[in-house]
């Protein structure tokens, strides 16, 4: 007798008239829309344009949607371009099918294209927009829950997840009880946003290093989830490949942390695109920063030194 369980929703599409209204888009346009909205809000909490962030969106979204389909076809271009397949269904979106890695690669290409024109460092933005990718990732798997899909293998779990018969898997149609794997990388990638708001409380990082964080938490999420689960995909030397992707994205995380391990606390400022260094000038929007989130020295030359405290541990990059 089944205790407990996840039911699986009873449709995914519902029709305004003539027109489909699917929970996946749903979902990745949610996640999308909060993802600028925190993202502008942490630019202006460092003194910056939320105008800023709407206007760098606009490149990275598209760009970035394009990576992922992008991703997804060529890491299996079998499921569309083998004899017998459909290779127009490449481009149903709708459907299911972005890769993360590919969205976030092709999406800061993109998003320094706005950068440029806004200017700022592609690593400026990069650390502020950390927090609202990983909590987009969390709310778009949900869009994985409504097609019935990447679900991981047979489980007899309280939080099993029950699959219709229509979207299980050929081989074994008599089992209905799945890992709920996008739930698992929900839940997880909210973890990634926790550690990433404390880290850049704790820390204040900058130059990069918090966006490195963020795909160093996230691979190693995504390698154990991607270990249970049972879809289609591409194996190398025995594992996954979004495995081998994970790792190479893990190491070279790693790297950059261990490079850039003498940038503390920076003084990562809007407003240059050159350094990072904050401008000088009434007009320059690095000279509306809050109180107690940057330095504000601004004594004459001939002032005595300060003589506050010295910095706490606070002020150390890990």
């Amino acid at each position: 007798m089944t205790l407990a369980y996840l039911p699986s929703p009873s449709q995914g599409v519902w029709y305004l008239g003539p027109l489909p209204i699917r929970a996946y888009a749903l979902c990745i346009i949610a996640g999308i829309f909060v993802a600028v909205w925190l993202t502008g809000r942490r630019w202006a909490a460092r003194g910056g344009n939320r105008e800023d962030i709407a206007d760098i969106a606009v490149w990275a979204v598209p760009f970035g949607l394009l990576g992922g389909r992008l991703y997804h076809v060529i890491t299996d271009p079998e499921l569309y371009f083998a004899a017998g397949k459909e290779p127009i269904r490449a481009l149903y979106v709708w459907d299911g099918g972005l890769g993360i890695p590919g969205a976030v690669a092709l999406g800061a290409v993109g998003a320094w294209l706005g950068c440029r024109r806004r200017g700022i460092t592609l690593a400026q933005f990069a650390d502020v927009a950390a927090p609202g990718l990983i909590l987009a990732q969390a709310i778009g798997r949900w869009g994985n829950y409504f097609n019935q899909e990447l679900y991981g293998g047979p489980t007899d779990l309280p939080w099993k997840l029950l699959i219709d018969p229509a979207h299980r898997p050929a081989d074994s149609p008599d089992i209905a009880f799945y890992h709920p794997t996008f739930l698992y990388e929900s839940l997880w990638n909210l973890g990634v946003l926790a550690l990433l708001l404390w880290l850049d409380r704790r820390y204040r990082l900058r130059h990069g290093r918090l966006f490195a964080c963020y795909v160093l938490a996230y691979s190693v999420g995504r390698a154990w989830i991607e270990a249970l689960r049972i879809d289609h995909a591409n194996h190398f030397l025995g594992l996954r490949l979004n495995d081998w992707v994970s790792a190479a994205l893990f190491l070279g995380a790693l790297c950059y942390l261990y490079a850039t391990r003498h940038k503390g606390a920076g003084d990562d400022r809007p407003g240059d695109a050159a350094s990072g260094a904050p401008q000088s000038g009434a007009d320059g929007p690095g000279d509306s920063r809050p109180t107690g989130t940057e330095s504000d020295d601004t004594r004459s030359p001939d002032a005595p030194p300060d003589t506050g405290t010295a910095p706490g541990p606070h002020d150390k990059a890990p």
